[in-house]
């Protein structure tokens, strides 16, 4: 089950949660920044959390499948206030080797050494992992692996940074245009006799090219 929160009054006017004072900091491409540096000048960020462990040798193949999706949106978003980037556990280096090998052109960042996908409920102990008890899509529900997806939405007011809206699990569906596509064809995702719904997916310089015809 997917679950959102976007908290709204009676009259309609949000109410967000805002961020402490703790500071949390990111490696980028341009050096180190704070969240509040993420939104690069604008009032809205939206950051979708990729699964890569500090260990892992590549990203999740159903991460890269969302990254694939929002590829050059980053520009189109940037004309509305909106600041789009993706952020891992992983080092730095890792992560834009990978993102050199997928082609791709957006902001990523690295959370490592910082609490942030941790406090976000993204990232998880392997003890946590073990017992089935990680709280991830806002219940201790448990997580096959260390890292997990999401999306979270930023408000930034001043100094004041508020979180605004988070998606998790199947949640991030509606964000991914390419299955949009699929649910208006004919056999629709097609699914329905896999192991699991998305055991066909690989990363997309991965796939068996005659398996498609």
């Amino acid at each position: 089950m997917a679950n959102s929160t976007h908290h709204k009054t009676d009259n309609n006017t949000q109410t967000w949660g805002v961020l402490g004072s703790y500071e949390y900091n990111f490696e980028t491409a341009s050096g180190p920044k704070s969240l509040k540096e993420l939104f690069d000048g604008r009032s809205q960020l939206i950051l979708y959390h990729f699964m890569y462990g500090p260990d892992w040798k590549e990203g999740c193949p159903s991460c890269s499948y969302w990254g694939d999706n929002f590829d050059g949106i980053d520009a189109h978003l940037a004309h509305r206030d909106i600041t789009l980037a993706f952020v891992s556990s992983a080092p730095l280096d890792i992560i834009q080797a990978y993102r050199d090998r997928m082609g791709w052109q957006f902001e990523w960042v690295s959370a490592a050494g910082s609490d942030f996908n941790r406090d976000m409920q993204v990232s998880f102990t392997q003890a946590e992992v073990d017992a089935g008890n990680a709280e991830y899509n806002y219940a201790p529900r448990g997580f096959p692996s260390t890292e997990a997806p999401g999306i979270t939405v930023w408000q930034r007011e001043g100094d004041k940074i508020y979180h605004t809206y988070g998606t998790f699990g199947r949640g991030l569906d509606m964000l991914n245009g390419a299955y949009h596509l699929m649910d208006i064809a004919p056999k629709g995702r097609d699914e329905g006799n896999l192991p699991w719904p998305m055991a066909w997916l690989r990363r997309r310089d991965q796939y068996d090219d005659k398996a498609c015809r």
